[in-house]
């Protein structure tokens, strides 16, 4: 089984925004754990430590409370839209072994060739798998890549038991190409090069340029 976010937990009686405002005082974060069929249970949770463990994606939590505990994900987090801090957190219960989906965000990784560069089409792809194996993230290597180049979800290399849901295989996960500011700018360039290139060549000077000494000895003959 993959290791799991262990964090100790009270359970909570209280409810409504002056309880919430007191245990934000205590630095703790009120919290809910659903469960399909069962009721709820209540708790809160250390702040510094949960907030710490929320910047893993799709972690699995082990919430201990009093005698009991539960094996949950992260359903829901509400944040204060000003201060960003955790407000409340919405836990749903899971099995060992349970089969679930969620949202894996996708990252390019390595360097394409020239002035290309990927471009993440999917930011975030829906996949199946167990708990015990959420996966954080999913990587796509584009080392070596040219313009023009795509990476597609059948290209994909998922971890073991993980399968992509809602995608079509021919979808285009990540692109390779070169941006047109990089276009323009290697247009100007070479552009500007042949201008240099002309002029050296004993082309006429520009109009309004300063006459050349030779003329300038002539006038004073």
């Amino acid at each position: 089984m993959a290791n799991t976010i262990s964090i100790e937990g009270e359970v909570r009686d209280e409810f409504g925004k002056g309880a919430a405002r007191r245990m934000r005082v205590a630095k703790e974060i009120p919290a809910t754990i659903y469960a399909g069929g069962k009721d709820p249970v209540f708790v809160k949770l250390p702040m510094r430590e949960t907030t710490l463990a929320l910047r893993r994606t799709n972690a699995l939590f082990t919430i201990k409370y009093g005698k009991d505990s539960k094996m949950a994900v992260v359903k829901d987090v509400q944040r204060n839209p000003v201060k960003r801090i955790v407000e409340h957190i919405d836990f749903y219960e899971v099995k060992a072994g349970e089969k679930i989906e969620v949202d894996v965000p996708v990252f390019a990784i390595g360097t394409p060739k020239g002035a290309a560069v990927a471009f993440v089409d999917i930011q975030q792809l829906r996949v199946r798998a167990s708990v015990d194996q959420l996966p954080e993230r999913i990587d796509v290597s584009v080392d070596g890549m040219q313009d023009g180049e795509k990476v597609f979800a059948k290209d994909l290399n998922l971890p073991e038991g993980v399968e992509l849901v809602d995608t079509e295989a021919d979808e285009s996960v990540v692109t390779v190409e070169v941006p047109e500011d990089a276009t323009a700018t290697t247009a100007v360039s070479a552009d500007a090069a042949a201008a240099g290139a002309e002029g050296e060549e004993g082309a006429p000077a520009a109009e309004g340029a300063a006459a050349p000494a030779a003329d300038a000895d002539a006038d004073k003959k």
